[in-house]
């Protein structure tokens, strides 16, 4: 059962980093900067102001609140102050900090579905001497945020790029949870179906079973949570050192802390609300090792074909079969070298 002193709340005065995800969210997205969102990219030297045009772009990654607005740094207002662009995820999220701030730095989106197309053209800006800061909705850009694209190829083009450092989800998670705190593996959002989510389970249950120890992090979607954390269940074990973190910095922030299968029956009954990080500790020292692997698959072996053997070991340790497969092809041809 899930210990009622394991979850941990704050209260703070906040605004949420999601339109729409908690009474203490930013605006909803019917708000804009209608002054500052131009969409039409526009000649990049006509862009820069005439004292300005012979110094050196410089591409700014600034960190931004994950809930609480009183998070943002000076040096992060004063980069967006100072830039001659800002790239927002959503530039109708961002108005808050602009408003809060007075802000008044011309504002345009960068997204998943517009990155690649507008990537040549923001290159263009910072060789003509532009000076761009690239911000997310929250935390940090390019961590499961737009950015990466932008980034390497200004890297690629001989480009300063830098960063302000800030708020974020899955360090925050770290630090509260619990759990060792290195190493540690941030994984992003799991695959959104069950059977690719199952399999990305399975590859890291793999590297642990070769000997990775470490905290694994993940992001994650409310209305999935339950289905997640059954599916970490199903390949990691009932019994792992685990956490959920959920409104972090906000107001209602709470940290769960239990095992896995406590923490996958608690929210199976409680569907949770707002932003979610989950957490699960490394492997006790018996469950790790390749040798764990080949004892198991040993033991198939003397009374199964190969195929069945790692079948039911894959089904039994949540490998993958293909992974499973090969080792026991290995071990099977090392047997009969042996026995000739």
């Amino acid at each position: 059962m899930s210990d009622p002193l394991s979850a941990s709340v704050s209260d703070h005065s906040t605004v949420g980093p999601k339109a729409g995800s908690h009474p203490d969210a930013l605006p909803s997205h019917n708000e804009g900067i209608a002054s500052r969102h131009v969409h039409g990219e526009q000649n990049p030297s006509e862009d820069v102001a005439p004292h300005r045009r012979n110094r050196t772009g410089l591409l700014t990654l600034v960190a931004t609140p994950i809930g609480n607005l009183g998070d943002l740094s000076p040096r992060a207002v004063e980069a967006m102050r100072s830039a001659d662009l800002v790239l927002c995820e959503d530039t109708r999220v961002s108005a808050r900090l602009f408003s809060e701030h007075s802000i008044g730095t011309h504002a345009e989106p960068l997204h998943d579905h517009n990155e690649r197309q507008r990537v040549p053209g923001l290159i263009e800006r910072l060789q003509a001497g532009q000076q761009i800061a690239l911000v997310s909705d929250a935390g940090m850009p390019l961590l499961s945020d737009p950015g990466y694209r932008l980034a390497r190829a200004a890297m690629e083009a001989g480009i300063p790029v830098t960063a302000v450092p800030g708020p974020n989800a899955a360090l925050t998670g770290l630090v509260l949870s619990g759990l060792p705190p290195h190493p540690f593996l941030f994984v992003g959002f799991p695959p959104p179906r069950s059977a690719a989510r199952r399999e990305s389970f399975a590859t890291l249950r793999a590297a642990e079973l070769a000997g990775l120890r470490a905290t694994l992090i993940w992001h994650e979607a409310p209305h999935r949570l339950g289905e997640m954390l059954a599916d970490l269940v199903a390949v990691f074990g009932d019994d792992r050192p685990a956490a959920v973190a959920r409104e972090l910095t906000k107001r209602f922030e709470e940290v769960r802390r239990d095992t896995t299968g406590a923490l996958a029956a608690f929210y199976a009954d409680t569907p949770p609300r707002g932003e979610i990080t989950v957490l699960i500790g490394p492997p006790g020292e018996e469950e790790t090792g390749a040798a764990d692997l080949d004892r198991r698959l040993a033991e198939a072996l003397d009374s199964h074909s190969v195929k069945d053997a790692a079948a039911l070991v894959a089904a039994a340790s949540g490998l993958p079969r293909k992974v499973v497969y090969a080792r026991a092809l290995e071990l099977s041809a090392a047997r009969k070298g042996n026995e000739g």
